[in-house]
């Protein structure tokens, strides 16, 4: 079976993506297709063919011209069944459903409650908008041939508009990140914040938190700073001069970071697309073996209390995110056994290879 994956915003080697979801496609024998628009060319890469469309200069020339050439190569690529990955990509997806092919949409994020999320639009206008993407949306996936999400909150959502709805969790791959040779007393006096560099993901409370932090541990920040106002806030903070900034790390550069961590911190404010989301690095963090620490958000509470693999905060919080890391650094054995229980929970139930086979099950079904 031909299969396309299409991306006008996400990086070609996107963990989800390409890592995940075309890899495991490659692995079980299908003829694997991904369109990017990142202007890095085309190649073959472990048996994914890459179509490169070129980068657009900024949003709008994206969100204008990007779709109709994603629309362009998909049509030359000629496969079986088109997997999109951008609600920007949703007219694509209709017109090639026209056309007669299989489709299917990725929601990695529920957008509606994303974008009643934004600072900087005003409440009105978050309403309205969240609105009418909410109800095109759904109108355009009524029509698609399967919804896979990244969450059973977003499967939740999309079940009533199209019942060939299917979760398949961003959980991480087993053998990826698994730290076997560690040692617990030769780790660094140090926690790590792996992600993107937003206000709304806690990197502000996270840096400041870091100085209210006895002793001297520190904070391995990995993430490209792009904003350079907060990038200005960051280096402002009083906890800045305890914060190793890394800058954007591969995934060998990620494992090396949390070898040498004591702690992984994913401590997102509580946005409404936020608050029943599925961190990927929660999961990566305990794919490494290293204690969370969370937001204090109902789902995630469940998720560790039961794992018993940390400790959830008030991300608002900078002392009480202070609190916790001191707790993990002055109780090493105590965060050890966190760790341990994280990775056992990883390899129970949070991997990506239950997820493969939800995946590989509904191109069966759809064929």
């Amino acid at each position: 079976m031909k299969i396309a994956h299409l991306t006008s915003v996400h990086p070609r080697y996107d963990v989800r993506i390409f890592y995940k979801e075309c890899r495991s496609l490659v692995r079980v024998g299908h003829e694997v297709h991904l369109v990017v628009a990142d202007g890095k060319g085309s190649e073959i890469k472990e048996g994914v063919c890459f179509h490169d469309v070129g980068c657009s200069r900024g949003r709008l020339a994206r969100m204008l011209r990007t779709p109709s050439k994603i629309y362009k190569e998909a049509v030359k690529v000629n496969a079986d069944i088109y997997h999109i990955h951008d609600p920007e990509l949703l007219p694509v997806g209709y017109k090639l459903k026209r056309n007669g092919k299989k489709v299917v949409f990725d929601s990695h994020e529920d957008v509606p409650m994303q974008i009643l999320g934004k600072p900087y639009l005003n409440k009105p206008s978050k309403w309205l908008i969240s609105k009418l993407f909410s109800a095109y949306e759904s109108w355009v996936c009524s029509r698609l041939d399967a919804v896979v999400a990244a969450t059973p909150h977003i499967r939740d959502k999309f079940i009533s508009i199209n019942p060939a709805s299917v979760a398949v969790n961003n959980f991480p791959m087993l053998d990826e990140l698994a730290i076997i040779d560690a040692s617990w007393p030769e780790k660094k006096d140090q926690v790590c914040y792996i992600g993107s560099v937003d206000k709304i993901r806690g990197v502000v409370e996270v840096v400041e938190a870091i100085q209210y932090v006895s002793g001297t541990t520190t904070l391995a920040f990995a993430g490209a700073l792009k904003n350079d106002a907060l990038a200005q806030t960051l280096e402002n903070s009083k906890g800045w001069v305890r914060t190793k900034p890394l800058g954007y790390l591969d995934r060998d550069g990620v494992k090396a970071t949390l070898k040498e961590s004591r702690g992984g911190l994913v401590t997102l404010h509580p946005a409404p697309n936020y608050l029943e989301a599925l961190p990927v690095k929660m999961f990566e963090y305990m794919a490494a073996g290293l204690p969370v620490v969370a937001s204090d958000f109902p789902l995630w509470r469940n998720i560790v209390e039961e794992s018993k693999c940390g400790i959830c905060v008030n991300p608002l919080n900078p002392e009480d995110i202070a609190r916790a890391i001191d707790y993990l650094i002055q109780n090493p054995s105590v965060a050890e056994e966190m760790g341990r229980n994280g990775r056992q929970a990883v390899e129970e139930k949070y991997n990506w290879l239950n997820e493969e086979r939800t995946l590989v099950e509904l191109y069966q079904k759809m064929v």
